[in-house]
């Protein structure tokens, strides 16, 4: 353990002495747009590739062996790995990729100038997050500068394509690249989060039968069966407006039945975030006709964003959504013989539960070196979704912890440039902590 407070002290001390490389990193790198192009298509916002180029430039001048390659075109991921044993080994992750700006006049400062007023650096992504990957590589350096031969091996991960999603993240996990610990370097304003619930984006068809609205009336008003009748038409848009009124009821009822500590009570929601109702059912699974109301409509498609607490297991979560979704469809003549479908992948996204146990000597790291620091921070939960679940899904006992700011998705996206300072040193001490020293 002295060992370990003296290579602490150490590497503090360099920190300390340079403390502007950190804040110049992120200027860098804020200054390289990097505009996830899921949102805007335009060359001289999309360049992620330039952020990784620079970002590699600095781990290879560390020592890092670097690992590259393309998730998308022009799209890479970089795992860049100093060696050691692999029961103390350490992941710390970011991403590269960023949200568009928005509307130029709401902004006072240039988004992508990096501009330092009052202690804070603006620029998109200045917050989430290129302060958060500057800090792990700056804790990083100031560990080699300081000469301390770690035990663990460590590797920095920058990923694309977080804000769609976690693509990059899923990749690097798919192929393997792993450890025993995780640090993600998003926001959390000093607070250390080993929780955060799990996410599908799932859909839900629901289908009627097509016909003439003239002959609505065939369909709504008691009519005689008589040979020769045209069929009524069954309207899917009245259907959904049904489903969606007991899916809030079914909603409610888990959101009040399951709970978590670390969590806000019923964070576990179902959001209906796209609706479309139409006539005919294209190839690509949704309607085809979306502008004609004079058609009965047969389909609806609705898109769901459904969160689950950290220590609910997906699988049954899945089962309790089917089961509610099947006994609906038995309460109606028509969806009886015409169940509603539910398609779990039809995006790929899934953002698996993450829930850490709070005494795992990373999140404990972060806690007592983070309060030697200054305040004492709160081991909470996380009410969105990070790159984390998809490392902790993989077996990476995974954590959230880094910088203060705001404006993130939205103007003036700033990053305090104290608290980014504070949270170098804390990841450093963190890397120590758990690599441990030769």
């Amino acid at each position: 353990m002295a060992d370990k407070e003296t290579a602490i002290e150490t590497v503090w001390k360099v920190l300390d002495e340079e403390a502007d490389y950190v804040v110049e990193l992120t200027q860098d790198i804020v200054r390289i747009p990097s505009v996830n192009p899921r949102f805007v298509t335009d060359a001289e916002q999309n360049r992620e590739a330039a952020v990784q180029d620079r970002l590699q430039q600095e781990t290879e001048a560390l020592g890092f062996t670097s690992d590259r390659w393309e998730v998308f075109p022009d799209r890479p991921n970089i795992v860049a790995n100093l060696p050691g044993d692999e029961d103390k080994s350490l992941i710390l992750c970011g991403h590269v990729d960023v949200v568009p700006i928005g509307e130029r006049t709401e902004w006072t400062v240039e988004p992508f100038g990096g501009e330092i007023s009052n202690g804070k650096l603006y620029g998109r992504g200045a917050v989430d997050m290129k302060s958060g990957v500057a800090a792990c590589i700056a804790a990083a350096r100031a560990v080699r500068k300081a000469g301390i031969d770690l035990q663990g091996r460590l590797s920095i991960h920058t990923v694309v394509d977080e804000e769609a999603g976690g693509f990059g993240a899923m990749d690097a996990v798919a192929k393997g690249k792993l450890a025993k610990a995780a640090i993600v370097a998003e926001p959390t304003w000093g607070d250390v989060i080993p929780s955060e619930g799990g996410l599908f984006w799932t859909r839900v068809t629901i289908k009627g039968r097509q016909g003439h609205a003239g002959l609505r009336f065939n369909e709504v008003w008691p009519q005689r069966d008589l040979p020769g009748r045209t069929l009524p038409g069954v309207n899917a848009v009245e259907l959904s407006t049904r489903f969606l009124a007991a899916m809030r009821e079914f909603e409610s009822i888990r959101c009040r039945t399951s709970y978590h500590p670390l969590v806000p009570p019923g964070l576990n929601t179902i959001n209906p975030g796209v609706i479309r109702g139409g006539a005919g059912l294209g190839e690509d699974g949704l309607p085809i006709i979306l502008t004609n109301p004079a058609i009965i409509p047969d389909v609806v498609v609705i898109d769901l964003d459904y969160k689950f607490l950290p220590n609910e297991d997906p699988a049954e979560v899945k089962k309790e959504f089917e089961s509610f979704v099947h006994h609906f469809c038995q309460q109606d003549r028509w969806l009886r013989e015409h169940p509603i479908t539910v398609d779990w992948d039809y995006s790929g996204l899934y953002f698996p539960p993450m829930d850490t146990d709070a005494n795992h000597p990373v999140i404990q790291s972060l806690v007592n070196r983070k309060t030697e620091l200054g305040k004492a921070p709160v081991i909470k939960g996380f009410e969105a979704v990070t790159d984390a679940a998809h490392y902790a899904g993989a077996g990476v006992a995974s954590v959230i912890f880094g910088p203060s700011g705001d404006g993130f998705h939205g103007y003036d996206e700033y990053v305090d440039l104290a608290s980014l300072q504070e949270t170098t040193k804390t990841i450093a001490a963190a890397i120590i902590d758990w690599c441990d020293v030769r």
